[in-house]
């Protein structure tokens, strides 16, 4: 599911990634030309090691 998920925001027409936590999980949302991907970890080490997995030119955007 997270290899999916990375491939996806390594696509050349992925814009940004907004990640917003919760108390019980956290959604990374990558928005591409067409469609808005979310993928919800309810994991808090799994997410910090996806968060530093992301590609560097992507815009990341941290939400409450």
């Amino acid at each position: 599911m997270f290899c999916y998920f990375l491939l996806t925001a390594r696509r050349k027409d992925a814009k940004s990634v907004k990640i917003k936590k919760n108390k019980d999980n956290v959604k990374f949302k990558v928005r591409c030309s067409r469609y808005l991907y979310t993928l919800v970890i309810t994991d808090k080490e799994k997410a910090e090691k996806l968060k530093q997995s992301l590609p560097p030119g992507l815009a990341v955007k941290e939400l409450k």
